[in-house]
């Protein structure tokens, strides 16, 4: 066997076992159970709303609590619903009825170092609307 033929051989047994290797690297899922806060900023001159985060992945299932001031003030807890964690991305909504309406929030976000950074989309008056979050981990 000539060097070459032997270096070609090696390389792409390289390249195959990369290409293996990051394969099961992404069917990998990230664990997101833990407990999360952020601050979103007030509206209307109002005060800032912190809000708390508790998720636990059991297996494939993920379900979790989202507590925020409400109104008045108080904190609100709701189940999150329809949780998905593919990867390091971690999805779920949260339904909030007041006075006989309801809205609907959509989280979407990516696992990175800990802390959950993404998207909250919703419709407000009509429009869709979206703004960033990112939920850090509480000790």
């Amino acid at each position: 066997m000539t060097i070459s033929k032997f270096a070609t051989i090696m390389l792409g047994t390289a390249l195959v076992l990369g290409a293996t290797l990051q394969v099961q690297a992404e069917d990998k899922k990230a664990d997101p159970s833990g407990t999360y806060q952020w601050v979103m900023p007030a509206r209307n001159g109002g005060a800032d709303r912190t809000n708390t985060l508790v998720l636990k992945l059991d297996g494939e299932k993920l379900t979790g609590k989202l507590s925020a001031p409400g109104r008045d003030g108080q904190a609100v807890e709701t189940e999150i619903k329809d949780a998905k964690v593919n990867g390091a991305e971690v999805s779920f909504t949260v339904v909030r009825s007041y006075n006989g309406n309801s809205m609907t929030n959509t989280y979407t976000g990516k696992l990175t170092d800990g802390a959950i950074k993404g998207k909250i989309e919703f419709v407000r008056n009509g429009e869709a609307q979206s703004r960033d979050w990112e939920a850090k981990p509480q000790k």
